[in-house]
């Protein structure tokens, strides 16, 4: 227990899962989650390691880690924590309405129970926000710097995550400017890879299920539909890095600058199943839009990161996990 102690809010989920993976190399990892839109499979083969403690939470209530009996080997009260990385908010395309409240916890109770730890330990602190602070690409032209204000619809029905993360964000930039906190914010782009949830509208893993079972892959759109694909471990890479950046750099744009037809990528993943399936269009759901382009000279200049996955390589990863998987997954 000689290692620093990191924290992980939203550990189980997609992401979060990976990035404790990537810090236990180094770190003592605590992970919180509660299990809204994260899942206990993502972090079963992590629960083996010393080094690695789960601790079932709703951040937005009031908790205490240094009374959890679990937690005592870290010696938290002593050591408090070196960095904490915030994931936690829950993300559901196709049961977006049924976690309306809880994103609105996740992005002010939770957000302030969490930057009150930074402040109490004084830990490094990265906070995972979105692309969707920008706007969807109707409002913006071109591949957006994290200098653009952005366009936002407070009042619509995803306005409790689009204006939640933009709070979130001023929650962050405020405490920085009081405490003095060393605060950084990821902007995370459209990402993709194993241990995404199946049948809730993220693409890419429908794809590959619908795919291996020759069924029709469903686009929530139309052929124009564009987006760009970032594989998850180029995620984790930067947010490390974020981490270990200078206080002072700001948000940071976190995603593939590359725009592609999502229309081709399921024809890709169409032949690199080998399946029978057809493409088809459905209406376009609210949660499912559109984003902006990420312009990441930044992430290149001040971090020394870029997107190093392919997308070939990315989603042969992604089907073979799948495939490694049918059984565990339910397909």
């Amino acid at each position: 227990m000689a290692k620093e102690n990191v924290l992980v809010t939203g550990g189980a989920g997609f992401i979060g899962s990976h990035l404790c993976e990537r810090l236990l190399k180094d770190y003592n990892v605590v992970c919180l989650d509660n299990f809204s839109t994260g899942s206990e499979q993502n972090i079963n083969h992590l629960v083996q390691f010393p080094n690695f403690e789960f601790i079932r939470q709703d951040l937005s209530k009031p908790f205490d880690l240094e009374k959890i009996a679990e937690l005592a080997k870290f010696q938290i009260n002593v050591k408090g924590f070196f960095a904490i990385f915030n994931l936690a908010c829950p993300t559901s395309a196709k049961n977006f309405d049924a976690h309306k409240i809880a994103t609105l916890d996740s992005n002010a109770l939770a957000m302030k129970n969490v930057l009150e730890m930074v402040v109490k330990y004084k830990a490094k602190f990265v906070h995972l926000s979105s692309s969707v602070v920008y706007g969807g690409r109707d409002k913006m032209s071109g591949k957006v710097k994290e200098d653009e204000e952005g366009i936002v619809n407070h009042m619509s029905p995803r306005g409790c995550y689009d204006e939640g993360k933009r709070f979130a964000e001023t929650m962050v930039a405020t405490y920085h400017q009081f405490y003095k906190t060393d605060c950084k914010i990821a902007r995370v782009f459209r990402t993709y890879g194993p241990r995404q949830r199946l049948f809730d509208g993220e693409m890419v893993p429908d794809f590959i299920v619908e795919a291996t079972q020759d069924k029709n892959l469903v686009i929530y759109g139309d052929k124009n539909f564009n987006t760009s694909l970032i594989y998850v471990s180029d995620v984790v890479d930067a947010l490390v890095k974020l981490m270990e950046a200078k206080n002072d750099i700001g948000a940071v744009n976190i995603g593939s600058d590359v725009d592609l037809k999502l229309v081709d990528v399921a024809e890709k993943i169409v032949k690199m199943t080998k399946s029978k399936s057809k493409i088809e269009y459905e209406k376009e759901l609210p949660f499912i839009t559109q984003l902006a382009l990420p312009n990441i000279k930044k992430a290149k200049d001040e971090l020394g990161w870029m997107p190093l996955v392919r997308l070939d390589d990315g989603l042969k990863k992604t089907i073979d996990y799948t495939l490694a998987h049918k059984e565990l997954l339910g397909v």
